[in-house]
């Protein structure tokens, strides 16, 4: 899907046809500039000036699917109770840019047919108000428009409500069930598609081998070229490494007949499947889709969205799980892996494809995978778990660094982290909080988009960095689950 934002601009008919015509030129001068700039197109609508013109394009912007959001800025004065019912019918992410055309007051030219014609100090407090008195969720910019601080607050902006148009048509293909007895990647499916629009179902693993059974050599050998070109072989077995491209086709087929955007497996089911999917799932993961292991469905999907918010569509996150942690003082660091399941996308280097015994599950051979160092920088880990009533978004940021040891004999993909605001107190704070051991990695998305994706599906979001500390996480915890019993009284 090819998204777009549209910019629509309030005013009305008391300054006359000439001012009117100048508020759309100058709009649709500043949408051909922002453009330019930021990672979506802005697309000018409208000049709203009636109720109808404003509910009229809410009504289109919710039915046209590559629309992801709408701008709102007020050149002059809009009368907000105009707005009512056009907002009180938006379905789409909101942001109301409170900008102004020129950036200084020209001295010597200001008269009052100026100050008509540019009210945007006056129009945008009146936009402002009428939102806040619908409570609506949006986000507000102010700034200059022409500014490289407004530009990067519209695209983290845009890159979340993306974020939000992909959960809306997310669709999550499972390949058997939980892993058993745990309580974490547990969840109500039927509450997920209410509040954040996925579908969450269920495939047999047979229906996976079959799908492999009909996968042809010819195939396999295309995608073994492609490991090939991206990967380097260390590996003198490949029949493993066929056999997970033959995994990776088969899943990719269903995933895009169904149209799944993620999937999950486990490794307590793999029954008439020689491998767990290491190689197989981290090459679908480098493709966007998400990845949850022992069927976790929330952090598979929260994957495929991260990665949809990233550079270009597809950035570098990925599914990852804190492992292990390095306690020595002053060296304390998290690391974060799993058994074959890490996207590359993580990865700081070329990735190697190695074969090694996977001593857990129902693995009849040694499954092929990718094997690398995470990159060093500034990232976040996300986990959404279910409080049972509602649903809870917790980020903590992290700086990466390059692994501090080399680990020879850990046959799998691996990255290295600094927990803020430090690993004790962060590892406190996730836990008490409730964060899951499955997470999504980002080095693309930041906690404040993900402030603005929780904010724009209506969930609760936590956010643990450097500032945070036991006690003050506490009291925001308890302050939160007593907002969200009322609103859900």
């Amino acid at each position: 899907m090819k998204y777009e934002f549209w910019f629509v601009v309030g005013s009305q008919f008391l300054y006359g046809p000439e001012v009117l015509e100048t508020v759309e030129t100058r709009a649709r001068e500043m949408v051909a500039e922002l453009s330019k700039v930021l990672p979506y197109p802005l697309v000018y609508k409208v000049t709203a000036k009636t109720s109808r013109e404003i509910t009229d394009v809410v009504k289109e912007a919710n039915y046209r699917d590559e629309c992801a959001g709408i701008v709102t800025w007020c050149h002059t004065f809009s009368p907000s109770k105009m707005w009512i019912n056009g907002l009180a019918s938006l379905q789409k992410p909101y942001c109301h840019l409170a900008t102004q055309y020129n950036r200084e007051i020209p001295n010597d030219e200001i008269d009052m047919d100026f100050m008509n014609l540019n009210q945007a100090a006056h129009g945008d407090r009146e936009h402002g108000f009428i939102a806040a008195r619908l409570r609506m969720p949006r986000k507000v910019i102010a700034g200059y428009w022409q500014d490289e601080k407004v530009h990067r607050r519209l695209a983290d902006w845009m890159k979340a409500a993306v974020g939000v148009a992909v959960s809306r048509e997310m669709k999550v293909m499972r390949f058997g069930d939980n892993m058993r007895e745990v309580a974490v990647t547990e969840g109500d499916k039927v509450e997920v598609q209410m509040k954040l629009g996925w579908q969450v179902n269920t495939w047999a693993v047979g229906d996976l081998v079959r799908e492999m059974n009909a996968v042809t050599e010819e195939e396999v050998d295309a995608l073994v070229a492609e490991y090939e070109a991206a990967y380097d072989i260390a590996t003198d077995n490949t029949a493993a490494i066929r056999y997970q491209a033959r995994e990776e086709i088969a899943m990719k087929k269903m995933l895009d007949r169904e149209g799944c955007r993620a999937f999950t497996n486990t490794f307590q089911d793999l029954y008439g499947m020689e491998q767990l999917p290491g190689l197989a799932s981290q090459h679908l993961m480098a493709q966007g889709y998400g990845y949850g292991g022992e069927g976790d469905w929330k952090v598979s999907a929260m994957t495929a969205i991260l990665k949809a918010m990233g550079e270009g569509g597809n950035g570098a996150s990925g599914f990852m799980e804190d492992y292990t942690y390095h306690l020595a003082e002053g060296q304390e660091y998290s690391l974060g892996a799993h058994m074959l399941e890490v996207c590359p996308s993580l990865a700081a280097g070329r990735p190697r494809i190695e074969t090694h015994h996977l001593g857990i599950g129902m693995n009849e051979k040694d499954p092929a995978r990718l094997v690398f160092e995470g990159k060093a920088g500034k990232g976040i880990v996300v986990s959404l778990i279910d409080m049972g009533g509602r649903l809870r978004l917790i980020v903590q940021d992290i700086e990466a660094v390059k692994p501090i040891m080399p680990m020879p004999n850990l046959p799998v993909a691996r990255v290295m982290w600094r927990a803020l605001p430090d690993l004790t107190t962060g590892v406190e704070c996730w836990i008490t909080a409730g964060g899951a051991h499955h997470t999504v990695l980002s080095y693309d998305v930041t906690a404040g988009q993900m402030r603005d994706w929780a904010r724009m599906m209506d969930i609760e979001f936590v956010h643990i960095g450097a500032d945070t500390t036991p006690e003050k996480l506490e009291e925001e915890l308890l302050i939160s689950d007593l907002v969200w019993k009322l609103k859900q009284a």
